[in-house]
Order: C-alpha cells, then sequence, then structure tokens
C-alpha cells in the first residue's frame, strides 16, 4: 500500500507551507507593490492559501473588504498573480520551486453569516432552549426534568 493511499487530508508539510505562501502574498498586497486602481481602493484578507500536493499550485481564498465588485477584484489579483509570485519569491526563498497563484473568493464568511441567522431565528432559539432545559450538567436526558434528583417526598431522597 503507498504510503499517500490513505491521506484523507493535506499532510503537514503543505499546511506549513500554505501558511507561508499565505503570510508571503499579504506582504506583497500589504506593501501595495501591485499597481491596480480596482486592488488600491480594496482591502484584500488573504484568509486560507490550499496547496496542491506537489507544492506547485497554491489556491489562494480572499476576501475583498470595502470593495465593490468583488469578482473584479478576483479578476485583478489573477491578471496579476505572476507579478504577486515574482514580488512573494523574496519572502519564500526556502522553496524549491515557486507555486503558481490561482485567487479565488473566499464564501466561508458568508456561510458563516447564514448560519449565524439561522441560529438567532425565535424558531430555532426556542428549540434550543427547549432541548437544554431537558438536558442535565453532564448532556444526559433528564427523565423527570422538573424534580431535584435525590430529594423525594420525604426530603431525604426518599420516595
Amino acid at each position: 500500500m503507498s504510503r499517500f493511499a490513505s491521506s484523507s487530508g493535506p499532510s503537514q508539510r503543505q499546511l506549513r507551507v500554505s501558511e507561508q505562501v499565505r503570510h508571503a502574498v499579504s506582504q506583497v498586497l500589504q506593501r501595495g507593490d501591485v499597481r491596480d486602481d480596482t486592488l488600491e481602493n480594496a482591502v484584500v484578507a488573504i484568509s486560507e492559501v490550499r496547496m496542491s500536493p506537489d507544492l506547485k499550485i497554491a489556491t489562494c481564498f480572499v476576501s475583498p473588504i470595502g470593495a465593490k465588485d468583488s469578482d473584479a477584484v478576483i479578476a485583478a489579483l489573477n491578471q496579476h498573480a505572476k507579478f504577486i509570485r515574482g514580488k512573494a519569491a523574496s519572502y519564500l526563498r526556502q522553496m524549491k520551486y515557486m507555486p503558481e497563484f490561482r485567487f479565488r473568493i473566499d464564501t466561508s464568511f458568508d456561510n458563516y453569516a447564514k448560519i449565524d441567522a439561522l441560529l438567532r431565528k425565535p424558531e430555532v432559539t426556542r428549540d434550543l432552549d427547549d432541548h437544554h432545559d431537558h438536558h442535565d450538567d453532564d448532556g444526559e436526558i433528564d427523565p423527570n426534568p422538573g424534580d431535584v434528583p435525590g430529594h423525594g417526598p420525604d426530603g431525604n431522597g426518599n420516595n
């Protein structure tokens, strides 16, 4: 059996390199080296970078903050990807190969907002409160939710 056959997620090396690439791309964008009107009018946050298994492709997930058109920001970043790659190379000198950069919109914040909005709905809040009321501190369902455990009719724990 191959040593790669059972891998379910990114390797430790992929995770380490992706974090280094995220910092390098963030530095390039923060310094303002890329001259583009679309990018100069928006703050671009790199929320995650995913590396391909061979470390030759870096997919950067981006959240444009303050941009009117996030698709235009992604298009501008992809247009300048080779330039950003060249500038990031000085931060990533330890890498054998410089990865190709691809930029994608990060929708995870939208998903978090949808989940948060769902959890705040009155019906869901009521259901969560009802569910919590019938569980004791250990998470076990209390068969007698109104009774105090160990206190029977005689007050000494005897029924």
